[in-house]
């Protein structure tokens, strides 16, 4: 069982902070497990008895048919659940004026589930934690639906500590098969590789896409999935839709447009399964409209549009720090820091470098390179130099898959090892 602790400990944070909490993320990622299992036996234990507990599942048959649902009629004929039903069966489970807990699952089967939700932000003894896992309730917009007036929890696939949980391997063989079939949980547990593989394309085709179409109404959902596979071709590349489109038109003979790549990767991000990166102008201190960078919320789902095909560790290493990366909390971005140089001849010369991420968390920030590997001092010159011309005082660290110590050079510049990095959540303070 995968504790899931930094989660749990956000929702147990927010307990009574008269907010609706949300708990959202990608389809399968284990929102319902967090919500009705975990944070569940905390509140048995630590905080009241299991009659100050109102769960509902709204895909439960059995829940929906204690309130008079017919949970057959209404998949048929596509209908919500009533309302009223379901606040009359909250209403008969509030005996007292003490504090009740509404752990609520796919609430987007509920019928007006806004209106219902808001009402019990009035009521002062009912805390309202929810979570759902369609299109809609998927979508980034949807904390606007409670503007000022909720907690969203963004729960991620598995991180890699949290993978290694319950890895029977070692780490170095964990890592490789977490680059390869990522961190759904229902498909780390899968023992069998091939039912891994299936698991994942399954979710990719018949979950995630299908869910996008049907939400957005795309009419050329051939368009949408080859667009997936592009992104997933050139993860961590710096792309732009000029660029996507020009791939289409030459690759795949078709004749989208620069408006309907963007709109389509706008789908693609709302709905979880791909993250932007912008880059961002650090001695300027201003963001670069395009090219941005794309990676995946999950390697597993990436590979597998590829049918496992391209499996390339330094941009896989490099996605992996990434979302390791949201998970700890920072907001994340693609650094670019001008230079000027001065040629043989005299000539002046203006060039960009990049820094993979500028990390910010509150007032601090942290740079960091990805270096697959480093050689010899030529390459790790390379890799460092950008930090060299930044000009400030914040941490600047170098992660590599090379063993080797963690270690800081005469510049200040801290090197670790990738497994080092994943694996201490402390190891961005050293």
């Amino acid at each position: 069982m995968f504790k899931r602790t930094a989660y749990l400990e956000k929702l147990v944070h927010s307990m009574g902070n008269g907010y609706v909490k949300i708990v959202t993320g990608i389809r399968r990622c284990g929102k319902s497990f967090l919500l009705n299992t975990l944070f569940y036996d905390y509140l048995l234990k630590n905080v009241c008895d299991e009659d100050h507990i109102i769960r509902f599942a709204f895909d439960s048959a059995d829940d929906l048919e204690r309130i008079g649902e017919n949970p057959v009629e209404l998949q048929m004929k596509k209908k919500s659940v009533d309302p009223m039903k379901f606040m009359d069966f909250v209403k008969s489970k509030i005996k007292d004026d003490g504090k009740y807990y509404l752990l609520l699952d796919e609430v987007q089967e509920l019928g007006a589930f806004e209106s219902v939700l808001n009402s019990y932000l009035r009521k002062p003894n009912v805390d309202v934690f929810v979570t759902g896992s369609n299109a809609k309730f998927l979508s980034k917009d949807l904390i606007t639906e409670f503007s000022g007036r909720s907690d969203q929890i963004h729960l991620y696939p598995l991180s890699f500590s949290e993978f290694m949980e319950e890895y029977a391997g070692d780490k170095y063989q964990g890592f490789s098969d977490y680059l390869l079939y990522g961190g759904i949980p229902l498909v780390v547990l899968e023992q069998d590789k091939s039912k891994k593989a299936g698991m994942l394309s399954s979710l990719v085709n018949e979950v995630y896409l299908h869910d996008i179409v049907r939400r957005n109404k795309v009419k050329n959902a051939s368009d949408l999935n080859d667009l997936l596979n592009v992104l997933a071709s050139s993860v961590g590349s710096l792309s732009n839709a000029e660029k996507i489109k020009n791939t289409f038109r030459s690759e795949i003979k078709s004749a989208i447009t620069n408006k309907t790549v963007s709109k389509y990767i706008g789908f693609l991000d709302d709905a979880f399964l791909i993250n932007i990166a912008q880059r961002y102008d650090i001695k300027g201190k201003k963001y670069i409209g395009t090219p941005q960078k794309i990676y995946f919320s999950d390697l597993g789902l990436r590979n597998s549009r590829l049918n496992f095909r391209q499996f390339e560790e330094t941009h896989l290493m490099e996605n992996a720090i990434y979302n390791e990366l949201l998970y700890r909390g920072y907001c994340v971005d693609v650094g670019v820091v001008e230079t000027f140089e001065k040629k043989e001849n005299g000539s002046v010369v203006r060039k960009n470098l990049e820094i993979d991420f500028v990390c910010n968390l509150g007032e601090s920030r942290i740079y960091i390179q990805s270096a697959f590997s480093l050689p010899d001092a030529e390459k790790r010159e390379t890799e460092i130099r950008p930090f060299r011309k930044v000009g400030d005082s914040f941490k600047k660290i170098l992660i590599t898959k090379d063993l080797c110590p963690t270690y800081h050079d005469e510049n200040g510049i801290l090197t670790m090892n990738v497994l080092d990095f994943l694996l201490n959540p402390d190891s961005l303070k050293i």
